[in-house]
């Protein structure tokens, strides 16, 4: 985990969460934290054991840590947080120990964790993942986005 620790340590990463603080404090749906990136990190673990697809937690935390930072941006000038997050994960990933195709597999990660798809590779659990953390089956909020298909009424992971 010390390519996770050293990403989440970065002088501009833990400005961008204070800004995410900011920007959604008075949000009353989901929010964009740092507990909502450790559970994906957590669920998105266990989704590959139980699929025996072997990524390191290193990657995995990584990815989990930076794939919504981008929705500072969003919410400031609009740009979609999924391309936000991938140049602010390149800039992170520059001060990291992780070879190319472990930055290459982050990378992807983020760019892909808003579509679905039938593969089963790490994109796709890391997208079920995001999903399956938002435990809407605790949430009050009224006029969510999600449909009742979408939302997750019990508890999976």
């Amino acid at each position: 985990m010390e390519n996770s620790n050293i990403i989440f340590n970065l002088d501009f990463i833990q400005d961008l969460l204070k800004d995410l603080k900011t920007l959604e404090d008075d949000r009353i749906y989901c929010r964009h934290n740092l507990t909502h990136f450790l559970d994906v990190a957590r669920i998105c673990y266990i989704l590959c054991l139980e699929n025996n697809i072997y990524i390191s937690k290193d990657v995995i935390y990584s990815a989990a840590l930076l794939h919504d930072l981008g929705r500072a941006y969003e919410y400031k000038n609009g740009t979609p947080h999924d391309l936000a997050s991938i140049d602010i994960a390149k800039k992170a990933l520059f001060s990291t120990n992780f070879t190319n195709d472990e930055k290459d597999l982050i990378l992807s990660a983020i760019k892909h964790h808003r579509k679905k798809s039938d593969f089963l590779n790490f994109e796709s659990l890391f997208y079920k993942a995001d999903k399956l953390s938002r435990d809407c089956y605790n949430c009050k909020a009224e006029g969510c986005k999600w449909g009742n298909h979408k939302k997750n009424l019990e508890i999976k992971y």
